[in-house]
């Protein structure tokens, strides 16, 4: 592991010739004592495994002054987690009592916890409650800043207004600015100086600040996907699906290319076929399989580009558009979009068409919301659309797909379906067993019958819904232990 020297000071940026740590880069989500946040100088003395103090000042030296019986005894950083250089750097400027716990090692004290213990009337980091911890979490889900990236050259200055959410913006772009992605970084420290001037309209501050609490609240990743076993990637999918072994085949080869690129595909998925074969399941599934959170944009219900690309901030009731929300909701930059209904993205009412806005997502080079005024990287999303027709998909957005078809169940899969996924499974829901509500193999078949020529399996769905349903009401009501549905009470029953 390089090891890199952070000692020098930015131009114009005051640092002390006492530094003397040298930081290390690190992608650890979780912090250890084997892999610590930092490691402190313990050739003099042993220290506790919980300790208090505070950091000093890093102007002044780079040690951690550790409140002792016998009074104040100091200790120096040696290496310190390149993550963490502005939190630890705002810690000691402003003399925040902090409680560590850590380890000692052969190579010093190692320091894998920091609680903040300035309760009452003590100095706080923030006016929120939390906020190191939070700091602390967001810190070690984020990936190391790079090693030659420095900080900006001029600090923000203390925050004159007295809104507690625009100090915690304050103080998070001092403590974690550098692990955002630069064009956010920079966008962000526009819009607080906009938050905070008397220069402006309350309506065009209060939208920044708005902004601003929707960026910062996004863990903005990289591009970069640990491998995914494809052993479990197939039960999830034997879990989800019946049968459909092509579909599966081509989800596990995605899931291959990924293990051996650890980035997404460059093409997202289209699932091309009748209504209620399962194709919104299948995303899910995926998204499952990926780890990702997902959000679903229903295309039916778009009329206008805007309600994709967010209004513009010059309006008192401007917002940001549905893509944008859909980050927010995720509360990270990786997610699966799942495009429903694809084929039914009208054009608007004069205002452009809907679909055509998608270009910009499906092509992983950036999106702009209108409101936020920021390209966000897309990465690390992973569309999944659905359609019925792929016929009535315009050709620039076929084009960044890869299509799946499929085809409709069959009658025998039909009847796989439901006795042993559809029944047992709403009768799990209903706390049934499954003596209680028994369907004979002529019943089976005239169910199957009946639903013969509609597509999907939501039929059959509903119609084990509806049977267990009278199943219950018989038991209940009646006090019978047990009903036994032939083919002549399905057909009364279901009409």
């Amino acid at each position: 592991m390089p090891v890199f020297d952070f000692s020098n000071s930015a131009p114009g940026q005051k640092m002390s010739s006492e530094c003397t740590y040298t930081t290390f880069q690190s992608s650890e989500s979780e912090a250890s004592a084997e892999k610590p946040i930092l490691i402190l100088d313990n050739r003099q003395r042993q220290w506790k495994h919980h300790s208090n103090g505070i950091f000093s000042n890093p102007d002044q030296k780079t040690a951690f002054e550790f409140d002792e019986e016998g009074g104040i005894a100091s200790a120096d950083i040696l290496r310190m987690d390149a993550r963490f250089v502005s939190l630890l750097r705002w810690l000691g400027e402003s003399h925040i009592k902090v409680r560590l716990s850590g380890a000692n090692r052969k190579d010093g004290y190692a320091v894998y916890r920091i609680r903040e213990t300035a309760y009452g009337g003590g100095t706080k980091l923030s006016a929120e409650d939390g906020f190191l911890q939070f700091m602390i979490e967001r810190l070690l889900a984020s990936d190391a800043p790079a090693p030659w990236q420095e900080e900006d050259d001029q600090e923000e200055a203390g925050d004159e207004m007295k809104l507690t959410s625009l100090q915690s913006i304050t103080d998070f772009l001092n403590c974690a600015g550098r692990t955002l992605p630069d064009n956010i970084r920079l966008w962000a420290r526009r819009n607080l100086a906009v938050a905070r001037s008397h220069e402006v309209t309350p309506e065009e501050r209060r939208h920044a600040q708005r902004a601003l609490s929707i960026m910062l609240n996004i863990h903005w990743k990289n591009n970069y996907f640990e491998a995914i076993d494809p052993q479990e990637a197939r039960r999830i999918l034997d879990e989800e699906l019946y049968g459909m072994e092509q579909v599966k085949q081509r989800i596990i080869e995605t899931i291959i290319q990924i293990n051996r690129t650890h980035t997404l595909p460059a093409y997202g998925m289209l699932l091309v076929g009748p209504a209620g074969t399962g194709k919104s399941q299948i995303a899910y599934a995926v998204a499952r399989i990926l780890k990702l959170p997902w959000t679903t944009l229903d295309m039916s219900s778009i009329n206008d580009p805007e309600q994709l690309t967010g209004s513009s901030r010059i309006y008192s009731n401007a917002k940001p558009g549905i893509i944008m929300e859909a980050f927010s909701a995720a509360g990270e930059s990786n997610l699966v979009f799942i495009i429903n209904e694809l084929d039914k993205a009208a054009s608007g009412k004069g205002n452009g068409n809907p679909a055509d806005v998608l270009l910009t997502l499906l092509d992983n080079l950036g999106f702009t919301d209108n409101y936020i005024e920021c390209m966000v990287p897309t990465v690390g999303v992973y569309p999944i659309a659905t359609a019925n027709d792929k016929n009535q998909i315009s050709a620039p957005l076929m084009s960044r797909f890869a299509v799946i078809e499929l085809p409709d169940y069959t009658p025998e899969e039909k009847k796989v379906i439901f006795s042993q996924f559809a029944l047992p499974k709403v009768l799990k829901r209903m706390s049934m067993r499954g003596d209680e509500c028994i369907v004979t193999p002529e019943a089976l078949d005239a169910i199957i019958g009946k639903y013969a020529n509609t597509t999907g399996i939501r039929d059959l769905e509903q119609a084990a819904e509806h049977i267990a349903a009278n199943a219950l009401y018989q038991i209940e009501v009646n006090g019978v232990s047990s009903v036994t549905f032939d083919a002549g009470t399905v057909g009364r029953l279901l009409g």
